[in-house]
């Protein structure tokens, strides 16, 4: 019988955590250079040099690859033979106390981005606990622990069906991908669960997301079964959508897809889909009574020679002199390098804004919209000598709804996000002469090192999600909806479904 002392459990969680928060996992690393060498589009392969790039930023500096540093999920499997030493707490209590100290940790703090009372009061728990936690108990002396860190705009991207059971399992997949957006930050991975019930679905969907990106390989061998036929077909029918890296088309927009299945009532066919975004970040470990757990960091030679720079002819601009008449000029698909001051504002802070609108409120001192841009972020606290921590986009869409108000009301002639925007929204840029930018969703540590500056202005009680103003310099965008209304979204994707289907096939 082995002996799992409590603190070796907790400290060993908190590790995971801390080292997930700021190293991908080699095999998404691989693949992803592996796929930034085969693109042929100019705006995917710039995205993709971005977060490669990103990436090893923050190995080096050991800081988030994201913003959204995500909601814990842990999958623990505890043998029948384990015993717990002196303890004091629940196996699940001493989950949450480990993401309560990985969270904290005061070299490396990570966003919290969980709510209590979902359907009330939102209210920020401060420290990201609790955890999402399953359990299986199986023959053993160990216990063994595969642990998530889930971010919101890719677990937002959720899908799932009861299908019949004659309905076609590829078919459903393709035809959920054009309406999921871009707002689970692709390349990444797709996650599906087929058969038992509607629940057992879904956790397979989660589960499968543990596995290591293998389609390469499994190309090279060849399918041995059902399920890798499906997991070959579908990755091929996905990216032949031509939806691309950040959604801006190109000719990878999954890495890999998973697969796993349980027996399900004749009459069913239950089937979910979970995307894992480009802040891939999960990791396995082991306690066999030994200590905590240790983890081997990749190597900074195992990382590709990608160093993104902004291109040449990037259009400069001044945030703090910029008018409608010369956004008026930007074409979609453009780069931009944005210097100057901006606001900051997402779920929050929009709704806060707008209910004070329609009260005839007057706006707090220093929320001055007027001929400025709104940047959709929920920075990380800074640590050591920076201004602030990771400040990645959040996804534009969930502020679609509060657009045409602060268009109308507020002044603002610019936003900034990531993914695609709505109809109503796009509507509503086209109407007031406005612009919408993206930056890219996986590179937020990048993206901060263009913040010079960085303070709350409003809303201070709604942490990540207060007002700040940056001063930013060469804030690197892209221009996504111009002022007429012109969504790169929808010709970049088209452009690349037309092209992949000219091509010939190519053998991997």
């Amino acid at each position: 019988m082995t002996t799992i002392h409590q603190q070796d459990f907790i400290d060993s969680i908190a590790a995971a955590l801390q080292f997930i928060s700021y190293y991908h996992p080699a095999d998404y690393i691989h693949a992803l250079a592996a796929a930034y060498q085969r693109e042929e589009s100019a705006a995917a392969k710039d995205a993709m040099a971005q977060i490669l790039t990103n990436s090893r930023m923050c190995a080096q500096g050991h800081r988030p690859i994201c913003q959204d540093t995500g909601i814990v999920a842990a999958f623990v499997r505890v043998g029948m033979d384990v015993r717990w030493g002196n303890a004091t707490m629940g196996v699940a209590d001493m989950v949450h106390e480990g993401v309560r100290r990985a969270y904290l940790d005061r070299d490396n703090v990570l966003r919290a981005s969980v709510v209590s009372d979902p359907a009330g009061t939102r209210r920020n728990t401060g420290d990201n606990a609790p955890a999402v936690v399953h359990f299986d108990l199986v023959p053993g002396d160990k216990v063994e622990v595969r642990i998530a860190a889930k971010g919101g705009g890719s677990e937002n991207k959720t899908r799932f069906a009861m299908l019949n059971p004659g309905d076609d399992v590829v078919e459903w997949v393709v035809n959920q991908l054009p309406g999921m957006g871009a707002g689970w930050c692709p390349p990444g991975m797709l996650g599906i669960g087929i058969g038992g019930t509607a629940e057992k679905a879904m956790l397979l969907a989660k589960e499968s997301l543990m596995q290591p990106i293998d389609m390469h390989e499994l190309k090279a061998r060849g399918p041995q079964n059902r399920l890798e036929e499906l997991r070959i077909e579908i990755h091929d029918k996905v990216n032949a959508l031509g939806i691309g890296a950040q959604g801006l088309g190109g000719l990878t927009t999954v890495l890999d897809v998973k697969v796993l299945d349980y027996p399900t009532h004749a009459a069913s066919k239950p089937i979910a889909m979970i995307p894992n975004c480009a802040a891939t970040r999960h990791v396995h470990f082991e306690l066999d009574g030994s200590g905590v757990a240790q983890f081997t960091p990749p190597r900074l030679e195992d990382y590709p020679a990608v160093h993104w720079q902004p291109a040449a002819d990037a259009r400069r601009v001044n945030l703090d002199g910029v008018t409608r008449e010369d956004i008026a000029q930007w074409q979609p698909g453009e780069t931009l390098l944005l210097s100057g001051r901006l606001l900051t504002g997402r779920d929050a802070a929009h709704k806060r804004i707008t209910e004070m609108l329609a009260r005839g409120e007057k706006l707090p001192h220093g929320v001055d919209f007027t001929g400025r841009f709104i940047y959709y972020v929920g920075p990380v606290d800074p640590v050591r000598d920076e201004v602030v921590g990771p400040a990645g986009p959040t996804t534009a869409t969930r502020m679609d709804k509060f657009t045409g108000t602060l268009l109308a009301q507020t002044g603002l002639i610019g936003m900034i996000g990531k993914a695609e925007r709505g109809k109503a929204a796009i509507e509503a840029i086209k109407q007031h002469g406005a612009v919408y930018l993206i930056a890219v969703g996986g590179a937020a540590y990048l993206v901060a090192q263009a913040i010079r500056s960085a303070k709350v202005v409003a809303f201070a009680d709604l942490g990540m999600e207060a007002i700040y103003e940056f001063e930013v310099v060469d804030m690197p965008v892209t221009v996504a909806v111009d002022a007429n209304g012109r969504s790169v979204h929808e010709t970049g994707p088209a452009e690349w479904r037309s092209r992949i289907s000219a091509m010939p096939l190519k053998a991997e």
